[in-house]
């Protein structure tokens, strides 16, 4: 019992927010850090998850890439990446990256492949394209499958991202092997508890633009109260 008092009056002393070492910059490191693997994450798995999708070629080299990405131990991996390229931020972010492509990667690829085969095929009866296809019909309609992948992925990746203190570098990590090293399991609990409520508001946030983004449903306008009436009608028309 001890052990959440003593992290409770370490999370409510305002002392222990400010400052280089303080819960705000820590948060914000922790932030940084996933924001930076879901952007590269994105950037290696989206176009290559819509490409697949859209071709319908290459779908089991995938599957496969995807689960052995999965299988890799992010901390082995992230030991054997300092061993290679020294520290700093680098090897934590390339190990993180693992954790993001394998959710985004199966999100942009099954949102694009599920969209119904009559609407693509009547876009390519109306002369469209096949880029016109892709970014006019089906990621419109796969965006609620591909907000999925990233809202699962966001989630991995704030859990993870601790490690990164594994080889001195910030985030909230610092405050669970820290605690390790000098037996403040305080300290630990208090790292747990925040990683846990980072990643609890940033799902609610995802989920409610997943539900907000399902196609035809109109919730995007609906969320903007400055949109005048006509604007909305011009929309759907």
């Amino acid at each position: 019992m001890n052990l959440f008092i003593d992290a409770w009056h370490y999370l409510t002393d305002g002392a222990n927010w400010n400052g280089p070492a303080g819960i705000e910059h820590r948060i914000a490191e922790h932030l940084y850090y996933s924001f930076l693997t879901i952007v590269v994450s994105a950037a290696i798995a989206v176009p290559l998850g819509l490409v697949i999708g859209h071709t319908r070629r290459g779908a089991a080299v995938l599957v496969g890439f995807a689960n052995a990405m999965r299988a890799l131990p992010t901390l082995g991996l992230l030991t054997f990446l300092v061993l290679l390229l020294g520290l700093g931020l680098i090897p934590p972010l390339l190990a993180l990256v693992t954790v993001g492509i394998p959710p985004l990667l199966a999100g942009a690829y099954a949102g694009i492949a599920n969209v119904a085969a009559d609407v693509v095929d009547a876009s390519r009866a109306m002369g469209m394209t096949e880029t016109q296809i892709l970014f006019r019909v089906e990621i419109p309609n796969a965006l609620p499958i591909m907000l999925t992948g990233l809202r699962a992925a966001t989630l991995q990746v704030i859990a993870t991202a601790t490690i990164a203190a594994f080889v001195n570098v910030g985030g909230l990590g610092r405050y669970i092997f820290d605690g390790i090293a000098v037996y403040r399991y305080d300290r630990v609990l208090v790292g747990a508890i925040l990683v846990a409520l980072l990643a609890m508001i940033l799902d609610g946030l995802l989920a409610f633009t997943v539900w907000a983004s399902a196609p035809g449903s109109g919730r995007l306008r609906r969320s903007n109260p400055t949109a005048t009436p006509a604007a909305i009608v011009r929309t759907a028309d």
